[in-house]
């Protein structure tokens, strides 16, 4: 359990590094995605046929599996369009909500009582979303999008945690990241008619930056989430990557200066939301410890 904990952790630290990649990478919310699951698809791929790791998997299971990455890739372009619309800070303050949604979309996927303490608990990153949605009106379109993106992610970590218990973590990756990369080959036409890209192609600096993504804030981070899933909840999961946003914020504000853009109301909201991680990280320690809890 302690590794796992460990490991949890540490995929929340490369994952407080993705939000900066909206602002690094000049291509839209849709290619950056599509350039994100190629490559780590690719990268993954390379790596299990050289090292004799790669499993032979069924037509049906690999569908199953890859449709999940679908999932994810349409998290990412809401969760970049996010960025694109507004800036990193409201983005990945939004991607918060993902255990809000989580409490609330679990029991229902998998048949099980809805667990109040949890939703209680989600509802603290509930009411800092809503202070921070009292901000600037600009605003607004990137929280909308940032909202959006934290259901498809609790969604994905909720169909994830199914998949850790039946195949490796190296197989989920590589199918999630070919059947994301299919799945928004199909739909990025479309995409691209509503929302025109001005590039196409990435400049050599956006590609570095697409590998540097690509393989530790992809490949290591979600091979990290999905040995970690095999004995933490996707709940908990999803509340710890509350952490997320304070390592972005910092990394934002350190970059791009962006505490000169946001409000005393802002920093409310943040707070609520550490505060709804530290009870969960309690409730989990205690309850671990045997402990009786209300």
């Amino acid at each position: 359990m302690k590794k796992s904990y460990i490991q949890l952790h540490i995929a929340v630290l490369l994952a407080g590094f993705t939000g900066l990649f909206g602002r690094l990478i000049n291509l839209n919310e849709g290619l950056i995605s599509w350039y994100r699951l190629l490559i780590s698809g690719l990268v993954m791929w390379v790596y299990l046929s050289i090292t004799g790791k790669k499993q032979n998997l069924s037509f049906k299971e690999q569908f199953r599996i890859g449709s999940i990455g679908f999932i994810l890739g349409i998290h990412w372009i809401f969760f970049y369009g996010s960025i694109k619309y507004s800036n990193i800070s409201v983005g990945v303050v939004c991607f918060a909500l993902t255990s809000f949604f989580n409490a609330i979309l679990a029991p229902l996927i998998n048949k099980k009582r809805l667990a109040f303490q949890e939703i209680g608990l989600s509802s603290l990153t509930l009411c800092g979303i809503a202070l921070i949605f009292g901000m600037d009106a600009s605003f607004r379109l990137g929280i909308v999008l940032g909202i959006i993106s934290a259901i498809f992610s609790a969604l994905y970590t909720i169909f994830n945690e199914r998949l850790v218990q039946e195949y490796e973590s190296n197989t989920i990756i590589l199918n999630q990241m070919i059947g994301g990369c299919l799945g928004l080959t199909v739909i990025l036409p479309v995409f691209l008619l509503f929302s025109p890209a001005q590039y196409f192609i990435p400049t050599i600096s956006d590609f570095g930056w697409l590998l540097i993504l690509s393989i530790f804030c992809t490949v290591i981070m979600y091979f990290l989430i999905t040995s970690a899933l095999k004995k933490i909840s996707s709940f908990t999961v999803s509340l710890t990557y509350n952490l997320e946003p304070l390592y972005t914020i910092a990394l934002a504000i350190i970059i791009y200066k962006e505490n000169k853009i946001l409000s005393t109301g802002f920093y409310i909201g943040l707070l609520l939301i550490l505060i709804s991680l530290m009870l969960q990280m309690y409730r989990v320690k205690a309850k671990s410890s045997g402990l009786i809890l209300p």
